[in-house]
């Protein structure tokens, strides 16, 4: 899969002076459109359409020193519709107006070409197994806050803070199987999922069949499908950071899947008197055929 992403980056090489087709790239991964994204983001650090607005405004930086093009011919070449467009990003990246670059030959902020290749290291220990779940509900609280890539989200954290101690109970009541007890579930994601963007996030759990409903509680119909299912444990939240980064840098990449949307669902137990925990991971995938 690595070879095909490759040339998926090569291809956006090619079209920074024009249009850049995600359903294009996808079709040269090998893989869906949300899947392609969501790998990107993942092994990048950076949602596709950064990483291309980035590339382009480098290229378009070598050109503007070079001086053999009019500013507005530059802009309108990689894709802004006026030159005051293209001068606001110019300088939102490069810290200085096109024409001052022009002007006094200005040291410019570069994106290099990315290129993918696997590296296995020495990270913590990721089990996993493919689980065919019929459909089912989470039931719970959800609230629809900003996409936080590092460190905790504050709108999360002072959303369960709200809930109260007899809410998180009754939700508890609710619990089925696999996986038992409350979870963290993110849903209903924009496209790209660039940072700042919203999400659902729930704070619920995977009710039991029978289970009746309040009227004060958000439920989540999920079909039925396949799910990835990874497991870890050690510091929190290292293990599960380093988990993450392997599904998606090494697990993906290798094995004959890809993500699917639908609700990412995250398991945390704290392991008392340590600053460790257990941590599972539900991940919505389709087989796909290598």
């Amino acid at each position: 899969m690595l070879e095909h992403l490759n040339r998926a980056m090569e291809d956006i090489e090619r079209r920074l002076d024009g249009e850049v087709d995600v359903a294009e790239l996808a079709r040269i991964a090998m893989t869906s459109e949300y899947h392609f994204r969501r790998l990107f983001s993942m092994l990048a650090g950076m949602p596709l359409s950064e990483y291309v607005r980035r590339r382009r405004l480098t290229v378009a930086g070598a050109e503007v020193l070079d001086g053999e093009r009019t500013l507005l011919d530059i802009a309108v070449r990689y894709g802004y519709t006026s030159g005051e467009a293209f001068a606001r990003a110019f300088r939102a990246m490069h810290g200085v107006g096109p024409g001052e670059a022009r002007r006094d030959g200005a040291v410019l902020t570069s994106q290099p070409r990315m290129s993918f290749r696997l590296v296995v290291e020495g990270s913590s220990s990721m089990e996993y197994r493919i689980v065919e779940k019929p459909d089912f509900r989470i039931v719970g609280k959800k609230a629809r806050v900003p996409l936080i890539y590092q460190g905790v989200n504050p709108h999360i954290a002072e959303f369960i803070k709200g809930l109260g101690t007899e809410t998180v109970e009754r939700i508890n009541a609710l619990t089925g199987k696999d996986p038992l007890g409350i979870v963290s579930v993110s849903d209903n994601f924009e496209p790209g999922r660039e940072e700042g963007s919203e999400l659902d996030y729930w704070h619920a759990v995977v009710a039991r069949e029978d289970a009746v409903v309040p009227d004060d509680l958000d439920v989540l119909h999920v079909p039925a499908g396949t799910w990835a299912v990874f497991t870890n444990a050690g510091p929190f939240p290292q293990a599960l950071q380093e988990m993450w980064g392997d599904v998606y840098g090494q697990w993906f990449p290798s094995n004959p899947y890809e993500s699917r949307p639908g609700p990412e669902t995250l398991v945390v137990r704290f392991v008392p008197g340590t600053g460790d925990a257990n941590a599972e991971l539900w991940i919505p995938v389709a087989r796909t055929a290598r």
